[in-house]
């Protein structure tokens, strides 16, 4: 028979598939030996029964019991006992950390009984009615669905009525008025009294978790951190301490380095008589962590003790909720601690210098998108002429410019307009989850850097102030006021500074980040400061590892030059129609206009030497690294007038039109298609149309042949778009060879091309063999592959439907963000193994928008491809996935 409940001590860190990450970590902490309060975790497997089929498993429910027996026993009191009454907290914990979007339930077992013996137990009245209002605020917000501003109203009326604004000045009398005023909102508001029965509290608070794993803000989080839909996640019962017993009780939350800056040191926030859901709400502004061996010495050594046990058993950074209860420390969890992109870089080469970890474990410590954010602009050092508002605490770096809003809504509304915006609110809940993913970034006037806007938006890599307490929030309002006298109203750009912690009034300019110019070549990593020495050392270590290389998008020298500075190994797509823009797009029109085959050639003409300097100045870029050049792909059309504004320009001038205006307007007439996608195109324009391709691969192979001749070593490959049958690929590739083979006796110089094709099309990938033995090379083109798999337009559906299909949980991503591995990914595979099979050592490459998305980055490499190409500013991050993909790889294949 299944087990659904382990006790805190026979699990360990290793089961967070059965017990989630907190209660995975919980039970090693327990068995460390360290001061964890007892209790038991129900598993991941009965929330998903629950969410399957509606109602708990068969048999939890007597383990519940045998379970809470034993913590009745071991704690010498029952739940709710009224006299000296056993407390319960009742948390969630999926596998993956995330944190605030599920639910929590503190003080279970408290009713009118209940109170007054936790009252006598404690000496302590006004505790016990803080701590009952505590379980009704936080049963009716998280079980019952009860609007929590309802309670937060009615906590800030009695704060009113006693003339203070700190929760800490309510007396007993306030907190049994609480209590009554709880009770008749929960009345009114869910039709039903508040459970006074222990153990119906347990188990509607159990339930509830379990419903929080589909709360719309989890879905939303696990959606944007791409956390499978179907853990669930597990409950952890625990025997409730309490940090709001007095002044000499406390909560806190404590990290073995900064997460923000990775440096090492004593780090955290610390509350006293508060409950922990006070510190990561950021309701209260706490003291940093150092102050508690001022207020309790002999608890704050032992708490230092046990973070260096915590980190080097986890050999990371570790991220710890703790609790005193009149002088005795209590661990209420660990885990591997969320940091920023520059902590990340930090802390793997700090714990590498230790001899903790080694450097594929430092490899694996830090990801391709974080390198992305640490790769974006920062602030200018000067800010003259640009207020500066306030300083709050930097919780999350980055240089964030923006409208102020104050709700997520707004934030969301005004995003998808495509303006930028700042939140800003007292302090954020889970609620805002969509709010603080729209905007570029958050500011609070409440909390610290362990509250819920720091750890989200650190998780997220957004930029976020926190505690800027000399500003006055008016959410209803609308607007801020700074501590001149400043206001500050939705709709006015301001600037925050997560590095910092400033907040300025108005847009402040922007630099490159130096780990930018360390790419560039203009900062040298021994010139540059920690994070761009850890970034180097990292980023060597992966490309050693690495057996894929990585390639780049560009269609310009001076794109080709910055690529390679950024440590390109070539180009895998020069896209020959973006050399038609512009002044040249003329040319094209009057290639489109030819009426007889002098004309077209005429045209050609034109164009040829145009294009033969292109490549010239890219070969050039990319002396003695391979070439990629696609042969021109879109439609036609896609070179002529608007259809609608030409028809209106002629319509207009009536009988005196321009004569090539009206000759444009047929031509536009003539090409229009239905679906362009999928009409006159790739390799068919180079059939239909004589001496187009001709004109393309004659201007690469003079180029190819005056860089050999002054001294250049130029590799170029030529790519045919969009083949889907064998033959159509065999006929421009024997006339690419005749013309290549024109060339090298017109110039002497013998400049050999490799000839391959673009895998665009299900047929090509699914013919793959044939194509091979025409084929020197395939290079997957995922985008059109993508399209042409789903049968999206992916102009069309994006914005149609693409989120509902995200909610409803269809796609985990966009397919085309990260490659569909189940569809697109079972063609490249299938196209890989075919081609091969017919042409052993046939170079395979992957050039669509994936091939700088980390997760496709991994695919690649397991599917054996030889490169991936992406835009310059991602190559980068495709060099360290990579390496770390090689690592993975070597992982699995060692049964690590």
């Amino acid at each position: 028979m299944a087990k659904f409940v382990y006790d805190f001590t026979e699990g360990n860190k290793d089961l967070k598939d059965l017990l989630g990450g907190k209660g995975a970590n919980l039970a090693e902490m327990t068995n460390l030996g360290l001061p964890v309060p007892p209790g038991f975790t129900i598993t991941t497997e009965a929330c998903r029964h629950y969410l399957e089929h509606g109602g708990l498993p068969d048999g939890l429910q007597d383990e519940v019991d045998r379970h809470l027996a034993e913590l009745e026993r071991a704690m010498g009191k029952r739940l709710g006992q009224s006299d000296d009454p056993l407390l319960v907290s009742v948390r969630s914990g999926a596998k993956f950390s995330m944190p605030g979007m599920m639910e929590t339930v503190l003080n279970v077992g408290l009713n009118d009984e209940s109170v007054l013996g936790l009252a006598a137990q404690a000496g302590d009245e006004r505790f016990a009615w803080d701590s009952y209002r505590r379980l009704i605020q936080m049963f009716g917000g998280t079980v019952l669905g009860i609007d929590g501003e309802l309670f937060e109203d009615a906590v800030d009326a009695a704060k009113k009525a006693r003339g203070t604004a700190d929760d800490v000045d309510l007396t007993a009398e306030d907190f049994k008025g609480l209590v009554e005023k709880f009770k008749a909102i929960v009345r009114e508001q869910a039709g039903r009294d508040f459970p006074t029965d222990p153990r119906e509290q347990m188990d509607l608070a159990v339930r509830a978790v379990f419903d929080s794993w589909n709360a719309p803000r989890a879905i939303l989080y696990r959606r944007q951190e791409r956390i499978p839909v179907d853990l669930g996640t597990a409950v952890n019962i625990c025997s409730m301490v309490f940090g709001n017993l007095g002044m000499d009780s406390g909560t806190g939350v404590a990290f073995t380095r900064d997460p923000a800056s990775g440096q090492q040191g004593i780090y955290g926030d610390y509350l006293q008589n508060a409950q922990g859901e006070d510190v990561v709400a950021g309701i209260r502004n706490t003291v940093p962590l150092t102050e508690l061996e001022r207020l309790d010495k002999a608890s704050y050594d032992r708490l230092l003790q046990i973070m260096e046990k915590l980190e080097n058993h986890y050999l990371d950074m570790c991220d710890i909720e703790f609790t005193i209860e009149r002088g005795k420390l209590w661990m209420l969890q660990t885990r591997v601690g969320k940091r920023t992109a520059a902590a990340a870089f930090r802390i793997a080469c700090q714990l590498l210098d230790q001899g903790l970890i080694d450097a594929d474990e430092a490899a694996r410590r830090v990801k391709g998108d974080q390198l992305a954010q640490l790769m974006f602009p920062r602030f200018t050092s000067t800010t003259d002429g640009i207020a500066k508002l306030t300083r709050g605490m930097n919780a999350s770096p980055g240089a964030a410019v923006g409208k102020v809003v104050f709700t997520s809504e707004r934030a969301v509304e005004l995003a998808e307009r495509g303006e930028d915006v700042i939140l800003v609110r007292r302090e954020t809940n889970p609620d805002d989850l969509a709010g603080m993913m729209a905007a570029q970034g958050v500011l609070t006037s409440r909390g610290g850097k362990t509250s819920h806007a720091a750890v989200v938006a650190r998780g997220m890599g957004k930029t976020c102030v926190c505690g800027a307490e000399e500003l006055d929030v008016d959410v209803k309002a609308g607007r801020f006021t700074a501590p001149d006298g400043t206001t500050v109203a939705e709709g006015d750009v301001i600037s925050i500074d997560g590095s910092s912690g400033d907040v300025y009034l108005g847009e402040v300019p922007v630099e490159d980040s130096p780990v930018v110019r360390y790419f560039e070549g203009g900062l040298a990593a021994a010139d540059g400061d920690d994070l761009v020495k850890a970034v180097d050392r990292l980023m060597r270590h992966a490309d050693e590892r690495a057996a894929l290389a990585v390639r780049a998008n560009a269609d310009n020298p001076e794109d080709s030059a910055r690529a390679r500075r950024f440590g390109a190994r070539g180009i895998g797509l020069c896209r020959t129609e973006h050399m038609f823009l512009g002044d040249r797009r003329r040319l094209v029109e009057t290639l489109i206009l030819a009426e007889d085959d002098a004309e077209r050639q005429a045209a050609l003409d034109a164009l040829e030497p145009l294009q033969r300097s292109d490549f010239e100045g890219i070969f050039e870029a990319m002396d003695g690294l391979p070439v990629t050049i696609r042969l021109i792909d879109p439609p036609l059309h896609e070179f002529l007038p608007d259809l609608t504004e030409l028809s209106v320009k002629v319509a207009l001038a009536g009988d005196g039109a321009d004569p090539r205006d009206r000759r444009l307007l047929e031509a536009v007439n003539r090409l229009h298609e239905q679906n362009p996608m999928l009409g006159l195109r790739g390799v068919r324009l180079g059939l239909v149309i004589p001496g187009l391709f001709s004109m393309q691969v004659r201007a690469i192979a003079e180029a190819a042949a005056a860089r050999r001749a002054a001294g250049g070593d130029p590799r170029p490959e030529i790519m045919i778009p969009l083949v889907g049958a064998v033959q159509e690929l065999e006929a421009v590739r024997d006339e690419a060879r005749e013309v290549l083979a024109d060339v090298a006796r017109e110039t002497g110089v013998d400049v050999p091309a490799l000839i391959g094709t673009m895998i665009e099309l299900p047929r090509a990938a699914l013919t793959a063999g044939q194509i091979a033995e025409a084929a020197e090379f395939f290079s997957f083109g995922t985008n059109d592959l993508t399209q042409t798999t789903w049968g999206f337009s992916r102009d069309d559906v994006e914005a149609a439907f693409f989120s509902r299909y995200l909610e409803l949980g269809i796609f985990g991503a966009s397919p085309f963000e990260t490659l569909d591995r189940d569809g697109v990914g079972r063609l490249v595979r299938i196209a890989a193994e075919e081609g091969r099979r017919a042409r052993p050592g046939l170079k395979l490459g992957i050039c669509g928008e994936h091939g700088g998305d980390p997760d496709s980055v991994h695919f690649c490499h397991e599917t054996g491809l030889d490169y991936v190409s992406c835009s310059p500013f991602r190559v980068p991050v495709a060099r360290l996935e990579a390496g770390r993909a090689a690592i993975m790889a070597a992982d699995a294949a060692g049964g690590r």
